[in-house]
């Protein structure tokens, strides 16, 4: 199979494969499976995210979205909330406000 062949979910995990610690590619390939609607690798990989770069501010975002949506409703609360004060700690006012209104819209 040749690059272009390979899907772009493929080409993601080859690349997190090679740089684990990458957390880009790493936040891409969560985007990734949820999008294609693979719930349990998009929260695993959300999860080793953030465990790996805890100051992702954007990691926290996307995975408090994608937690709402499929029902975690009371995870997302608490991801946003560590979000906020993650977000507020880097000086990302755009990011704490986004999460503060997608937290306030969950209440």
């Amino acid at each position: 199979m040749t690059q272009t062949q390979k899907s772009h979910r493929e080409v993601l995990e080859q690349f997190v494969a090679e740089r684990p610690s990458d957390a880009f590619a790493r936040y891409g390939l969560a985007l990734e499976c949820a999008k294609m609607g693979d719930d349990q690798a998009a929260a695993e990989n959300f999860q080793r995210l953030l465990e790996a770069n805890p100051g992702y501010v954007a990691g926290y975002f996307q995975f408090g979205q994608f937690l709402a949506r499929v029902g975690r409703v009371e995870e997302a609360r608490k991801l946003l909330s560590d979000g906020i004060l993650v977000a507020q700690n880097a000086g990302d006012m755009h990011a704490r406000d986004e999460m503060q209104a997608s937290l306030a819209s969950l209440r």
